[in-house]
């Protein structure tokens, strides 16, 4: 069994390394005290699916699918079929009577889709000769449908024949898509949020119709999230995170997240500057339900469903692009990067004034809710009510190259996939060696050892 590398790690590329997220050798909180590393992909493993309690596929640049236990590490399947890299991947879950069944479905750059048992890891269906790459894939399971979204919206049934479908004339296609009440369904489109309705005829037969255009965003979007029944979230390359009603569509939060660097005088306030696009960009979204995490440049960003404002932030998070997060609860959260590493976060308070606060904290954030419009005004920090900010807890180092994602299994530990060609399964080392003590005493008992 491996152990996990503590300390620090080198950027990629000519970045500036905060000394300020050094967290040393002392990580209590930290419980991943152990890794695993899987191998099996010969290029960039850029995609995690879980899809059972203890089994999870990868996918990415290679063509290959691969099936997990991530209970022992073992690799249970093989899917070989693409013939060039997936460009997304999902679980497809149909219930039939009293018993249901968990496939996969995969898309590829060779313009083909294809359905697998990752029981038995044979491909049960393939469509080829598309007309464009399939981007992303969204599975509506109460209608027992799947969607696809490249240069146009197609929808499935669960025999993989075609029902109906919408051409999209965007350069750059529909790059995401989210289930919403009523039948709709949300595209991102370049800087659009298209919304579509699906409607089942009494022959059992479905259309598709373009309903509306939401056009607030200013730059490309780059993250579509749903965040409950009634609302769904969205992230722009240029830093705007815009919190929508689900039902009507209408704009009921708004930030734009602004960069500024921290002055040689240390002084705490927030202003206005010209940042560059990939220090503003939201490349990720997740949420809980009651706030929503953005990974925005190498930061991060904390956002109350509830009160509709910023509750903490860590401006710079990692040392390169923030990849992926995930809240582990209301108080604690995660996050991978472009640098390699996988790290655990605690919102924390503020420093009280007068109190010393961390080297490189007041390069911070700006945030604006009534206007859209360049001038808003500059804000102090204590003027910011509730403001927290992250502490670093963890820091997972394993992986020599860009962590794209990862997938928690809870208790059973955490999969990490990265253009390392690795996933690196972790765990918590504390309850892994009570679980080898348990079964060695077991074994000992029955072999009339104790």
């Amino acid at each position: 069994m491996l152990r996990w590398i503590l300390g620090g790690r080198e950027a990629q590329g000519s970045v500036e390394k905060s000394s300020v997220l050094c967290i040393g050798e002392e990580q209590p909180k930290n419980w991943f005290t152990e890794l695993q590393v899987l191998k099996g992909h010969f290029d960039i493993v850029r995609f995690l699916v879980q899809i059972d309690d203890f089994r999870c596929a990868s996918a990415g640049d290679d063509g290959l699918v691969l099936v997990w236990n991530v209970e022992t590490g073992e690799r249970l399947q093989e899917l070989r079929g693409h013939s060039q890299q997936i460009t997304a991947i999902t679980t497809f879950t149909c219930n039939n009577g009293a018993t249901s069944h968990t496939s996969l479905i995969t898309a590829s750059s060779d313009r083909s889709l294809s359905l697998w048992d990752p029981d038995t890891g044979n491909r049960v269906q393939t469509i080829s000769d598309l007309q464009s790459s399939v981007k992303c894939l969204l599975v509506q399971e109460r209608l027992c449908v799947w969607v696809s979204g490249g240069e146009e919206l197609c929808v499935w049934n669960k025999d993989f024949q075609l029902q109906c479908q919408t051409q999209n004339h965007s350069d750059t296609g529909i790059t995401a898509l989210i289930e919403l009440p009523k039948n709709c369904i949300a595209a991102a489109v370049d800087k659009e949020i298209v919304i579509y309705r699906l409607t089942v005829s009494t022959d059992s037969s479905m259309s598709v119709a373009e309903i509306r255009r939401l056009s607030d965003h200013q730059d490309r979007i780059r993250a579509l999230i749903n965040v409950n029944d009634g609302l769904f979230a969205s992230g722009s390359h240029a830093g705007e995170l815009i919190l929508w009603d689900a039902i009507d569509w209408n704009i009921l939060g708004y930030e734009h997240i602004l960069w500024e660097e921290s002055q040689a005088c240390t002084q705490a306030e927030i202003r206005l500057a010209a940042p560059k696009p990939s220090e503003m960009s939201i490349q990720h979204l997740t949420t809980n339900g009651r706030h929503i995490l953005a990974a925005v440049g190498s930061g991060l960003y904390v956002y109350s469903i509830l009160t509709k404002t910023v509750v903490a932030y860590r401006k710079v998070a990692h040392d390169s692009n923030v990849l992926h997060t995930m809240l582990l609860s209301d108080s604690e959260l995660m996050s991978c990067s472009e640098d390699g590493s996988v790290r655990m976060w605690e919102i924390q308070d503020l420093p009280l004034p007068g109190e010393p606060a961390s080297p490189g904290f007041f390069g911070m954030w700006s945030f604006s809710r009534s206007s859209k419009q360049a001038g808003v005004p500059s804000k102090k920090v204590t003027d910011v009510p509730n403001m927290r900010t992250l502490e670093l807890t963890g820091d997972l180092i394993g992986h020599s190259g860009a962590v794209q994602m990862f997938v928690s299994f809870m208790d059973d530990g955490l999969v990490t996939c990265s253009t390392d060609h690795l996933l690196i399964l972790w765990k918590n080392g504390e309850r892994q060696s009570h679980l080898r003590s348990l079964a060695l005493f077991h074994k000992l008992e029955e072999n009339g050892g104790l």
